[in-house]
């Protein structure tokens, strides 16, 4: 079978599922025809106006034009913010804002894996967790971040950067609370958005900007864009943060997939994608709630975002077991750890359910009580 034959073949995949994984989502036809572009043909080292490279103009402008555009998206002062679009992804990003701001061997204060947090923030088997000196916060045992403990760890540790940011938790993150912390501390905060960032966009969850120094995001989850991530930073900071993108971690920057961004900045900026935000945190409410009446165990007892956390050791499986025999249903989820799970990664205690991508395909609250219904058939096999 070909590659084309394959890419056919996946598509076909994508229609027929429920994709309820929190990190996926649908790009727009216009997403996909600039990532699909004779933008690929071109190569732009450097940032707009300062390239090693010829041919640049209207590259230039396509960079210069996304930046922007972000910076409309989330209400930002061009005075007082800059937004670099290169970085390849996530990780990129988060490991090009911690060596720009603070650099290696700066202590830093994250959120744990293990309660909700991600790979890039300290985690041993990243080269973060490696190359900067990293404390972890967690949640309670009712699954919520501890604010006083936060700032409790933050007195004792004394850290360079506080980062906010997660990769599964389900509760409204209070950015203004993060923001006093660092500051009793003298600290830098920063932001990772990744999952929230169309929410912010949407206006259904508040924003960090009037109290992180830097944001970072990746741009395919709930903003609907391509798999790129972009990192807004006070212009103070940045001048060093875009030296650790470029030439610090990368190379050329792939401009396709800027024009993309570029793209899925215009259309969070129609009236549309406010009710689409809206619409992902209704379905996602519904549907913990529904699981939870149908007796399944939702960490926290529900959700104010676009995720939840499913515990489903209650019903005798594992995530593994629950991820598969969703899947040969065509439900697609995530497995996943809950907090203070002790069970390992590769085989964890939960799932993780995101209502991005169903919400994309125009689905709805009753839509949602449908699914939770076969999710709850599914599992426990009635």
């Amino acid at each position: 079978m070909s590659i084309k034959q394959l890419i056919k073949k996946e598509e076909s995949r994508q229609k027929k599922v429920i994709n309820l994984i929190a990190s996926e989502n649908y790009a727009s036809k216009n997403v996909l025809e600039a990532l699909g572009s004779s933008l690929v043909n071109k190569y732009a080292e450097g940032y707009p106006g300062k390239r090693y490279y010829f041919g640049n103009k209207i590259v230039d402008e396509i960079e210069s034009q996304t930046k922007e555009l972000a910076t409309k998206v989330f209400g930002l002062s061009s005075q007082m913010w800059n937004v670099n679009v290169q970085p390849y992804s996530g990780s990129s990003a988060n490991l090009a804002a911690y060596l720009g701001s603070v650099g290696p061997g700066s202590k830093i204060l994250a959120m744990s894996l293990e309660h909700g947090g991600h790979l890039t923030h300290g985690h041993q088997v990243s080269w973060t967790g490696k190359l900067f000196n990293f404390k972890h916060y967690g949640v309670d045992r009712n699954g919520l971040i501890d604010y006083e403990e936060v700032s409790k760890i933050a007195k004792d540790f004394n850290p360079d950067i506080i980062v906010c940011g997660a990769t599964a938790y389900p509760r409204i993150l209070d950015f203004e609370k993060f923001g006093e912390i660092a500051k009793s501390v003298n600290s830098l905060l920063m932001a990772d958005i990744s999952h929230i960032a169309g929410l912010i966009a949407g206006e259904v969850h508040p924003s960090p900007f009037p109290h992180a120094d830097i944001i970072t995001s990746t741009t395919q989850k709930t903003l609907r864009g391509p798999r790129g991530a972009f990192i807004i930073a006070k212009k103070e900071l940045m001048e060093n943060i875009d030296k650790s993108v470029f030439p610090g971690l990368q190379g050329g920057p792939h401009l396709h997939t800027i024009a993309a961004m570029g793209v899925m900045f215009e259309e969070a900026l129609k009236p549309s994608f406010k009710k689409y935000a809206k619409q992902i945190v209704k379905n996602a409410k519904t549907l913990a709630d529904e699981l939870q009446n149908l007796g399944l165990k939702v960490i926290t007892g529900g959700t104010d975002n676009h995720l939840m956390l499913v515990d489903v050791t209650f019903l005798g499986l594992t995530g593994k077991q629950a991820g598969e025999l969703l899947e040969s249903k065509n439900i697609i989820v995530n497995k996943n750890m809950i907090p203070f799970d002790p069970r390992k990664p590769w085989d964890p205690s939960g799932i993780r359910l995101g209502t991005s991508a169903v919400t994309s395909q125009g689905m709805t609250e009753k839509d949602m009580v449908k699914i939770a219904q076969k999710i709850y058939t599914i599992l426990t096999k009635k």
